[in-house]
């Protein structure tokens, strides 16, 4: 290949140029942009065949060494140790792995477990190392990272495991998969690639809930999924005043926002973050097997178990919230969750928030692409576009009243009423 400058990668030089600047001054969307146009840049001087290597192997095993180091707690570890950090040795010993698989063999004689433990440890810090994930002071000496650290909490380790051992596989059988249907596009969320890879008849979610574990790792993600990214109540984003605090009904009783299939109430907890002062009472409803990992000291809303397919019980709140929830069902069955939340609406008064990615027409990025492949390997759905969104919430009796998206990639915040 010709090993002079890359236009394209001269162009992008200049662009984050001007968006470090603005990123440096804490400019709305800089961030997210600078990542964007970082992702580009590496694209634009990047050999096929480096791509290919970095496609093939070097990111498959990053995510397996990261699950390797995630069972072994070695992130834990390194974290406790904090700027010291740790050598391969103490790592091994901690974890009682194989130093060759947590690093390469110093010296047999050195270690105090069994020779043939040997066999085991090295290969997985260095990976680490090498994309970023860990630090390294010194040789075979290594320090925690942001994202490591990120790696000890529950709401972000959790999505490593989640994605590891439920969406690994739907991924990975994916081509053959649609290979063996003709390439014919699934749409039947109980026959598809989910069900393909691991060998099952049942749909995801019941699959999931099904096995507890997974499930808890499922829920405590989707709090680090959103984490740090723009919320529907900051300030900037959907008018809460405006839309929601304004002609609220005054009495005792009054409900302000239903969070339907809420999860374990992030939002809610973030909605009474940015407006102590709530106008009503905010309702949390989710399968009782959410219900239950809800700690009994949190008191800031109301929690109650409830599936979406069936009526809303609570009528004439102010607003009904969804947040990523249409995106796990077909068409058919998101109308019938809308359908259900519709005969609790109020005329004139009562808005449905739904909270989703809206798939832009054009320059749609990763974020969103990505997850609709997603959607794709777990349940045979789909993210959805403004025309789908629109098509589908008037099939349910309601009308778009107003979208609102903070920064590119992001979730919108998708407003409406009773037709």
């Amino acid at each position: 290949m010709d090993a002079s400058p890359n236009p394209q990668a001269l162009s992008l030089l200049e662009d984050i140029a001007r968006v470090g600047k603005l990123y440096s001054q804490n400019g709305s969307g800089s961030r997210e942009e600078l990542l964007s146009l970082a992702y580009s840049l590496a694209s634009s001087v990047e050999l096929p065949s480096e791509a290919i290597q970095r496609i093939g192997w070097a990111e498959p095993a990053r995510f397996a060494s990261t699950k390797i180091a995630i069972d072994l707690k070695l992130f834990e570890e390194l974290k406790d140790k904090k700027g010291t950090g740790m050598t391969t040795m103490e790592l091994a010993k901690a974890s009682k792995a194989d130093p060759t698989l947590i690093c390469k063999p110093l010296s047999v004689s050195l270690c105090k477990l069994p020779a043939d433990i040997w066999v085991c440890a090295a290969r997985v810090m260095k990976h680490l190392r090498a994309m970023n994930v860990i630090g390294e002071k010194n040789e075979d000496h290594y320090v925690a990272t942001p994202f490591s650290i990120a790696l000890t909490d529950s709401k972000y380790r959790d999505g490593i495991v989640y994605t590891h051992d439920v969406a690994g596989p739907s991924f990975q059988q994916l081509p053959a998969y649609l290979q063996s249907i003709s390439y014919v596009h699934p749409t039947n969320i109980a026959d598809g690639p989910f069900q393909y890879a691991h060998k099952t008849p049942a749909p995801f979610f019941v699959w999931l809930y099904e096995r507890p574990e997974l499930a808890s790792c499922f829920n405590n993600y989707m709090s680090g999924y959103r984490a740090g990214k723009p919320s529907w109540v900051d300030p900037g984003f959907y008018p809460v005043e405006e839309r929601l605090c304004n002609c609220m009904k005054q009495g005792k009783g009054e409900v302000w926002v239903v969070d339907v299939g809420g999860g374990l109430g992030h939002d809610l907890e973030l909605l009474k973050q940015k407006y102590p002062h709530v106008p009503g009472r905010l309702v949390l409803q989710d399968k009782q097997e959410v219900i239950d990992q809800i700690p009994a000291s949190e008191t800031g809303f109301e929690k109650t178990a409830h599936d979406f397919f069936t009526p809303q019980p609570v009528k004439g709140a102010r607003a009904y919230h969804l947040h990523s929830v249409l995106h796990d069902w077909d068409d058919a069955s998101s109308i019938n969750i809308l359908k259900n939340i519709v005969t609790a609406m109020e005329k004139d008064y009562s808005k449905l928030l739904i909270n989703e990615l809206v798939v832009p027409n054009k320059d749609a990025s990763w974020s969103i692409t990505s997850m609709d492949w997603l959607m794709l390997a777990l349940g045979a759905v789909k993210e959805r576009t403004e025309k789908d969104w629109r098509t589908m919430v008037e099939a349910a009796g309601l009308k778009i009243t107003g979208m609102w998206t903070k920064e590119v990639g992001s979730e919108s915040l998708i407003e409406c009423e009773l037709a």
